[in-house]
């Protein structure tokens, strides 16, 4: 690490710590040439994904969409912005996890809808309705009936 007062290229670590999330180390570092101390933050480096739209169109992976659309299946409905953040977080994992540069929204969506199912049932309909993009009140109902035989 390069000493910002004197750009020696050796410290020492001093002392570490981890964020309250756990997604960043705090370093206290101490130049092995002229001793003055400085504070590094150490990252863990995550691949951008790329979305492949259904229409065929490409862009980067943003999990404030997940997280507004989950919100607006959820209005007016007893779930919390922890259970959305635990949705969208697990998506997010899954993604980072599976080494895949490009994924489908389909993808996405369907890892959305089987969380969002554990959650809320309404919400799971309202957030299905716009992905699987239902035409008419059929295939709707087509929906709850699945919903309601697998319980």
């Amino acid at each position: 690490m390069l000493c910002p007062f004197c750009a020696h290229i050796e410290s020492k670590v001093v002392n570490s710590r981890q964020s309250s999330k756990g997604e960043t180390i705090r370093r206290r570092r101490e130049c092995l040439k002229c001793s003055h101390r400085f504070t590094t933050f150490e990252v863990v480096e995550k691949l951008p994904i790329v979305v492949i739209k259904r229409d065929g169109r490409r862009e980067a992976f943003d999990r404030q969409k997940i997280a507004n659309g989950i919100l607006r299946a959820c209005e007016k409905r007893p779930v919390t912005f922890e259970q959305v953040e635990r949705i969208v977080q697990f998506v997010e994992q899954n993604l980072y996890n599976s080494m895949e540069k490009e994924v489908s929204s389909l993808k996405i969506g369907e890892m959305v809808l089987r969380k969002l199912r554990e959650v809320d049932e309404v919400a799971y309909v309202r957030f299905a309705s716009v992905y699987r993009q239902f035409r008419d009140v059929s295939e709707f109902s087509h929906e709850v009936r699945v919903l309601t035989q697998t319980e």
